[in-house]
Formats: C-alpha cells, sequence, structure tokens
C-alpha cells in the first residue's frame, strides 16, 4: 500500500507534467480585427430631406410625426410620402417594358448573392462599352459601379447633380449578354439625364435584369462582396426603396 507521503508525491509529479504540458501549447489570442467575410457594411443611403438627393421633377420626400412622445403624446407615430425611386431604390421591369413584372414580382436571387464593386475614375460619365472592357467585370453575376458619386459624395448631398456616371446603352447590352443578373450604381438613375430613349434600362429591365440605383458605396472600396439588397414589397408599382448590405468576400 501507498504511504499518505508518496501518495503526495505522485500528485506533485503529475501535477508537475500538466503544467509544463500546458506551457507547450501557445495561448490563443484574441482576435484584434474583424476578419474578411464577417463584417456587414450598409451600402443603403439615409432617407432624409435634408441630406439625400431626389431625382429632378420626382416626387419630394416628406417625414412627418403624427403623434410624438417628446411632445407629451402617448406613443410617437409617423407617415412617409415619398416617390418609388427614393434613395437606395430597386427598378423593376415594370418601368420601361410594357408588360414587364412589378416590384412585388421580381425574383429573390438576383438580390442576395456575389458581387464585383467595380471603381470608375472621377473623369468618366459615360461608362460605355469600351470603358466597361478596361476593367475586370466578366465572371460575375452582379456588378456595382463605384463612380464620382461616392467620390464627390452625392448620395449625401440634396442637391441633384445632373452631370452623374450613367451606364452607356452598349454597355448595357454586354452585361445582359454576358449573363449579369443585377446591375447597381451609386447615384439614383442608371440612365443619362435628359436621355431621349431609356436604352440602358430598357436593355437591362428587358432580360429582367433589376437595376439598384443610389448605392452609397462612398465607403466601400473596389473588390469583391456578398451583396443583399431587398426592395420595399408593394403590390403592382415598378420599383421601390430598398436596404442595400455588403460583406467583403473572403479571399
Amino acid at each position: 500500500m501507498q504511504t499518505a507521503s508518496v501518495r503526495r508525491r505522485r500528485r506533485g509529479f503529475l501535477a508537475a507534467i500538466a503544467l509544463g504540458a500546458f506551457g507547450c501549447v501557445p495561448m490563443q489570442q484574441p482576435a484584434t480585427d474583424v476578419p474578411r467575410g464577417t463584417a456587414w457594411m450598409d451600402a443603403t443611403a439615409t432617407l432624409d430631406p435634408a441630406t439625400t438627393p431626389v431625382y429632378e421633377g420626382d416626387a419630394p420626400m416628406t417625414f412627418a410625426f403624427l403623434k410624438d412622445m417628446r411632445r407629451g403624446d402617448a406613443l410617437t407615430l409617423s407617415s412617409y410620402a415619398m416617390g418609388a425611386h427614393s434613395g437606395t431604390h430597386i427598378d423593376a421591369p415594370m418601368h420601361f417594358v410594357p408588360g414587364g413584372a412589378s416590384i412585388d414580382k421580381v425574383p429573390l436571387d438576383p438580390l442576395i448573392g456575389p458581387a464585383r464593386v467595380i471603381d470608375i475614375a472621377d473623369g468618366v460619365q459615360a461608362i460605355d462599352a469600351a470603358e466597361l472592357e478596361r476593367h475586370r467585370w466578366r465572371g460575375t453575376p452582379r456588378v456595382l459601379f463605384r463612380t464620382r458619386s461616392s467620390l464627390r459624395r452625392w448620395m449625401s448631398s440634396s442637391t441633384f447633380h445632373r452631370d452623374f456616371a450613367f451606364v452607356s446603352a452598349d454597355a448595357a447590352q454586354l452585361l445582359a449578354d454576358a449573363g449579369v443578373v443585377l446591375v447597381g450604381i451609386d447615384y439614383i438613375s442608371a440612365e443619362q439625364f435628359g436621355a431621349p430613349v431609356p436604352r440602358a434600362h430598357q436593355i437591362l429591365l428587358g432580360k429582367g435584369i433589376p437595376i439598384v440605383e443610389g448605392l452609397l458605396l462612398e465607403q466601400v472600396p473596389a473588390g469583391e462582396y456578398d451583396l443583399i439588397v431587398l426592395p420595399i414589397k408593394v403590390a403592382g408599382h415598378e420599383g421601390a426603396p430598398a436596404r442595400a448590405v455588403v460583406r467583403r468576400r473572403a479571399p
């Protein structure tokens, strides 16, 4: 039989082995940053008449408090009045295609998935086929253009600018023919201001490709992302404001 002293020495020996073993294992350090592929970024313009542009001639944004607890009411209750194409929004085929799908009928699949943000230089207003081909855009199902509007913070200014960058008809045709399922841009239209015929819209929407306009990409550099952009589900209309979020894809 083991004496008490022997048992004590044995326990001490085993404890020493255990401590030595743990000493050989490096301690896990806490993460110092958020790994790529996990942090969602908001790519939605805040709807605020003081900071959000409205397309020339479109309905103004009017937000009011019908009841307000700050005024002594028992609850806070608001009313919103605005155009369907206010701030960050999605154009459905019905916008420019006779018999096209309304916003509540746009499938979810094009609105969720991998996307590529492409930087367009400040000096470029027309994103035509030649400009598009200067960038690596093929092979991605969703293309988002980050243009002069982001560099100049136009989606954070109530002033409407007519000289925003737009998608030309020949570039729209390339995108549609390549099988792109969604096109986005960082101002409140993808069409040239004052264009006599909305050919870019007709080409993309005619192929059932939803167009996201008014994206807030000021803090979203070019690269590969996961995208979720979901419009308000309004029955029978051609467009609706949407919430858009992006997440950098892991390499």
